[in-house]
């Protein structure tokens, strides 16, 4: 299947870009805040199926040595189909020699492993609402 990328956030429907993250189980911040995530990353994938966006991500980088990777969601009814694994391709390929560090959910790991990341055994984090992460399973 043939897919249509874009790079930038220019005409983005922000409503469907959070119904994306709705639909991924990763939507926990306003619409607002995700807009301002996107616009404010280093790097930001759509992903489309014709005209309908089925996937995202976004990094965060200082353009140099380091970056990291947040926000890869897709569609349910789209995964499976390499959308995740174009997003996180198409993400690097803008990060070229740059480390990347990459934030996901919990039981996703093998996904990203088959695509050659390894999991850290140095990663520390503090988290806002930091209760409710402990509950979600992203921290000890």
């Amino acid at each position: 299947m043939q897919y249509s990328v874009q790079n930038h956030c220019a005409g983005i429907d922000w409503q469907g870009v959070y119904h994306v993250l709705q639909a991924a189980g990763l939507a926990s911040h306003s619409l607002e805040l995700t807009q301002k995530a996107f616009e404010n990353s280093f790097r930001v994938v759509f992903v489309y199926d014709q005209n309908q966006l089925i996937g995202v991500g976004r990094a965060i980088s200082d353009g140099a040595y380091e970056a990291a990777v947040y926000d890869i969601a897709v569609l349910p009814a789209y995964q499976g189909k390499q959308v995740g694994k174009l997003i996180i391709h198409e993400i690097q390929r803008g990060l070229p020699d740059i480390n990347i560090i990459l934030y996901a959910r919990p039981g996703v790991e093998p996904f990203y492993k088959k695509l050659g990341y390894s999991k850290m055994l140095t990663g520390m984090a503090m988290f806002h609402r930091e209760e409710r992460m402990r509950e979600r399973g992203f921290i000890e």
